[in-house]
């Protein structure tokens, strides 16, 4: 059984060897030639630029280059799992040549973009053509210990193999092992090579777009989060002045009327008490209420996995809560999970017509894991009027993410992912 094992990883680590040489040949192909191309073509637009030709040509030029890099993107992640990001500024929406040219021209990421032309044309080729030249050069040396010296040497002659000169059958024996050496080099260095290659295009094409994407999320989550605080304080102020205030202002004035019956008419001044009593009740429970949704005391007093329990119970249908949190997360990251899921489960209730429900709650990898799994009809989307937007927005002030997966005719998986670290 274990021979058998190390047969299978052999074989994998051989294909996997072979596939990086022949992707790396491919690359090397077409690298070095798109890249004189589009460099050439480039030049000659800017520099044309001025005569008004280039501004023609340009637009469909730079959106070549973008093409050609984007590829080059999308095998760096399917081949190597290297991500490299993208952050492209909109293009103007008329079709006007001169603005779509500048456009581009001033576009940090195709500037970054027309960079990586000559990197790629030299370093990047080399890069690309090395696996291939390790892993296939060896084969030559094996053919020539099989016999095919003779032929180059038939007139006395000498056939240089890299630095091993073949002359005879024993030279080409050496030769062989050189080929041997090379092929166990190639062996470990083939899959590095192609990842050193799709490292050196990050290096280019990449340069601070990933800072300048981190810096256009956290705008957008900071102004999501000013929105959604805007919007709560309002909701807090307007249920306050239609509930509790309104019941506090007619409980008051009931008092006022009963100091004046208390003597005059007692029967009418107990009926106001008794009002006012419940009035005074309806409105301790409204403030209940409103304190429980700006932040529930069964999560500031037993934390996250305890609050998503009492949310279940108060479910109209049967649902399964499991918890494996080992700790606590900090009190702003339980509010967001806590409220999120608070409004999962309100979609699925309201829209979903499922029987049941279960909730996951875990932390794993640094991330706290929360998946609403419901048997509903399904069709969730975000941005589908769902509510599902604003959980989104919620999740992405603390650089969480929201997945769903809802087929039609179910069921519907909604997951949602936070980074923390419990205490």
């Amino acid at each position: 059984m274990t021979t058998d094992t190390h047969t299978d990883d052999f074989r994998a680590r051989a294909r996997g060897v072979v596939l990086d040489a022949v992707r790396g040949l491919v690359l090397a192909v077409a690298v070095l030639p798109c890249g004189v191309a589009f460099l050439v073509l480039t030049l000659l637009s800017v520099a044309f630029v001025p005569l008004g030709v280039g501004l023609v040509t340009t637009p469909a030029v730079l959106t070549g280059v973008r093409a050609l890099a984007g590829a080059h993107r999308r095998l760096a992640a399917e081949w190597c799992g290297i991500r490299i990001p993208a952050v492209y500024r909109p293009l103007p929406a008329s079709g006007n040549p001169f603005r779509l040219t500048f456009a581009l021209l001033r576009d940090p990421q195709v500037l970054r973009d027309m960079r990586w032309l000559p990197v790629a044309m030299t370093a990047g080729f080399v890069t690309a053509l090395l696996p291939a030249l390790l892993l296939f050069y060896p084969v030559e040396g094996f053919l020539l210990a099989a016999g095919l010296w003779r032929p180059y040497v038939s007139d006395g002659g000498t056939y240089w193999y890299a630095f091993v000169p073949v002359s005879g059958q024993g030279t080409a024996l050496l030769a062989a092992a050189l080929g041997a050496v090379v092929l166990a080099v190639a062996w470990r260095l083939v899959p590095r090579l192609l990842t050193a290659h799709f490292r050196l295009a990050r290096a280019v094409l990449g340069g601070d777009a990933e800072l300048a994407e981190r810096v256009r999320v956290l705008t957008e989550t900071r102004r999501d989060a000013v929105d959604t605080s805007a919007a709560e304080l309002r909701r807090i102020e307007r249920d306050l002045h239609d509930g509790a205030q309104a019941r506090l202002v007619a409980m008051g004035m009931d008092l006022g009327t009963i100091e004046m019956l208390v003597e005059r008419d007692p029967a009418q001044a107990k009926r106001l008490l008794a009002q006012a009593r419940r009035n005074s009740a309806e409105a301790l429970e409204e403030l209940r209420d409103l304190v429980r949704g700006i932040h529930p005391p069964v999560l500031a007093e037993r934390g996250l996995g305890d609050a998503v329990r009492a949310l279940a119970l108060r479910l109209p249908l049967p649902a399964e809560v499991s918890v494996e949190l080992p700790g606590r997360a900090e009190a702003p990251v339980e509010s967001a999970a806590y409220f999120a899921v608070s409004e999962v489960l309100t979609n699925a209730v309201k829209h979903s017509g499922a029987d049941r429900i279960r909730v996951d709650v875990l932390h794993t990898d640094g991330l706290l894991r929360i998946t609403v799994t419901d048997n509903g009809r399904g069709g969730a989307a975000v941005g589908a009027g769902s509510g599902l937007a604003g959980v989104e927005r919620r999740l992405g002030t603390f650089d969480g993410v929201l997945a769903v997966s809802s087929p039609a005719g179910g069921p519907t998986l909604v997951t949602m992912e936070i980074p923390c670290a419990l205490s």
